[in-house]
C-alpha cells in the first residue's frame, strides 16, 4: 500500500493521532548533558472550537477564527506507569494555514520546546510531504524536520542554532504504538482464523 503523506498542518496531526514510542539521539557541540534515550509521545487532535485552541489564540493576541485545529503533544517516561502524563513536558500547537490550500502557514505553541516560552513557528510541506518548521526563541533558532516513512513509522531530524552556531543535532525514529483494545481485536482476528 503506497503512502499518502499529509500536505497539511491538521492533516499531519491526524495522521500523528496515537502514542508513538520514540527514540532519539542527541548530539551537543557543547558540554551539555546527553538528552539520548526513549520516550512515549501521546498526540491528540484539537478541533478548531477547542478552549485550548481558543486559549493559546488569546494568550498570543491572534483570532481564534484563523485556527484551523491544533493537536495537544504530551511527552512520557514510560507508558507502563499509569499516571497521567508530566504537564511540564506538554504542548498545545494551534495551525494557523497562510492560505486554503493549507501547505504553508504558522503554528502558535503555548509552550516551545527549546525554551519553555509562547511561540510562534512557520511550517510548509514539501512536494514528497516532507514538514519542515522554523521556529524563532528569545536566544535560539529551531528547525525541525518530519516525514512518515509508513502510516506508522515517522522520523524527526531537529537543528537548534545558538547565536555563535548550531548548538546541538537530534534524530527520532518513532513508532506508533498499538493500543490494548487494537491488540485485543488482533488476537480475536487470529483465533477466528484457526
Amino acid at each position: 500500500m503506497k503512502l499518502t503523506p499529509p500536505m497539511t498542518m491538521m492533516d499531519f496531526f491526524i495522521k500523528s493521532e496515537g502514542t508513538w514510542f520514540s527514540q532519539r539521539t542527541v548530539h551537543h557541540f557543547d558540554s551539555a548533558p546527553d538528552e539520548s534515550g526513549e520516550s512515549n509521545l501521546i498526540v491528540k487532535v484539537l478541533a478548531k472550537d477547542d478552549p485550548k485552541v481558543i486559549a493559546v489564540c488569546e494568550e498570543q493576541k491572534v483570532n481564534p477564527a484563523l485556527a484551523r485545529g491544533g493537536a495537544s503533544f504530551n511527552w512520557q517516561d514510560n507508558l507502563d506507569n499509569d499516571d497521567e502524563p508530566n504537564p511540564n513536558y506538554a504542548a498545545i500547537l494551534v495551525d494557523i494555514p497562510s492560505s486554503e490550500i493549507g501547505r504553508s502557514g504558522k503554528f502558535l505553541r503555548n509552550r516551545g520546546y527549546v525554551e519553555g516560552i509562547p511561540v510562534v513557528g512557520r511550517y510548509h510541506f514539501a512536494a514528497d510531504g516532507v514538514l519542515t518548521i522554523d521556529t524563532e526563541y528569545e536566544r535560539n533558532q529551531g528547525q525541525e524536520r518530519c516525514w512518515f516513512l509508513t502510516d506508522d513509522f515517522r522520523v524527526r531530524v531537529s537543528t537548534v542554532r545558538m547565536m555563535n552556531g548550531v548548538n546541538l543535532m537530534a534524530y527520532c525514529s518513532e513508532r506508533r504504538c498499538l493500543t490494548r483494545k487494537q491488540l485485543e481485536e488482533m488476537v480475536q482476528n487470529n483465533l477466528a482464523r484457526v
